[in-house]
């Protein structure tokens, strides 16, 4: 369960690069140190042109030293987050948040299955050492493109030896989400973080497996489609709105910066607070949620307008909002 966060000032003392688009940066924080457990997060204040705003990074590995360790993927679409990051020298002052947890590991399972897809890593190694420290039965499987972007691939190693089994898509590697779960001990988790593909992926294995649902266990980032991130045009008839989304903006962020009046919580499309029906639409809605299944994705009714987007067209939505 996640603890109420609690603001900040910190202090960056040191950037290394993991890959050629991976930043690790060390934050030290003022006041007393609340020590993250597996799976935590840190917001972090960051300046998007004039406009503040908040990112969420996961936690990299114990912070046994008192310093918290984020990783930063640069991202050629990026809202702006990544870019402020990695703009940041040594010495940069920052705003940070105490840890928060949506991500839990829980202990004492008979085995644990550990699934990351790129920059999904960063829990996953958390959670990796955390068991290996407690002498857990587990696996790793860690899938990447290329060798030279598996972050944090070679630190895993040195933990947790032959447990860990690296996929990569240049050399036509893939995980067998099927052969892999039907290998998990009964009552063993499955613990997810990676691009929407994955995620959806392994539900659905998951679900034919038939194990309990609350046995897998899955974060995700918001930023991962199927479709390239482009600009888009919404509109709402009934507040006579017809806004367009820029590539680095959401159409939550639009929607609010125009005066639409919103509800919103996870940001990450988790909760499904933001979501808003479809009237109609003339290209692709990119549904990038986990919390729609794949039968409402496929309905196209809803969708969530903090991740998801639309590619090759436009969209017009309703919300019950009656003024801007």
């Amino acid at each position: 369960m996640s603890k109420q966060v609690e603001w900040r000032k910190g202090t960056l003392r040191s950037v290394r690069d993991l890959t050629p688009d991976i930043r690790l940066f060390e934050i030290e924080p003022e006041g007393e140190f609340v020590a993250p457990t597996p799976g935590s997060h840190i917001n972090v204040g960051v300046q998007i042109g004039e406009r503040a705003d908040v990112r969420s990074y996961s936690v990299v590995g114990p912070c046994a030293d008192g310093l918290y360790r984020i990783a930063v993927k640069r991202l050629p679409d990026s809202r702006g987050g990544s870019l402020y990051m990695w703009s940041l020298s040594p010495g940069a002052k920052l705003s940070i948040s105490t840890p928060g947890n949506h991500f839990d590991l829980s202990l004492g399972r008979p085995e644990y299955l550990l699934l990351a897809g790129g920059i999904g890593i960063t829990p996953i190694y958390t959670m990796a050492l955390a068991l290996a420290h407690a002498g857990a039965n587990f696996r790793v499987l860690y899938a990447c493109r290329s060798r030279q972007d598996m972050a944090l691939a070679d630190e895993m190693r040195e933990y947790v030896g032959e447990r860990l089994q690296m996929f990569l898509d240049e050399g036509g590697a893939r995980v067998d989400l099927d052969t892999e779960i039907a290998r998990l001990a009964p009552g063993g988790e499955l613990y997810v973080c990676g691009p929407i593909g994955m995620l959806e992926a392994a539900k659905r294995a998951w679900q034919r497996s038939g194990r309990p649902v609350d046995q897998l266990r899955f974060e995700t980032f918001g930023n991962s489609g199927r479709f390239a991130t482009e600009a888009f045009h919404v509109r709402i008839p009934r507040l006579g709105m017809e806004l367009v989304v820029p590539p680095n903006k959401t159409m939550l962020e639009t929607l609010e910066a125009a005066g639409v009046s919103m509800i919103s919580d996870c940001r990450r499309g988790e909760c499904g607070l933001c979501a808003l029906y479809i009237i109609e639409t003339t290209g692709t809605v990119d549904h990038r949620d986990v919390f729609f299944s794949d039968e409402e994705k496929a309905e196209n009714r809803k969708l969530c307008t903090c991740v998801s987007r639309v590619a090759g067209g436009d969209i017009t939505i309703d919300t019950a909002d009656r003024a801007a």
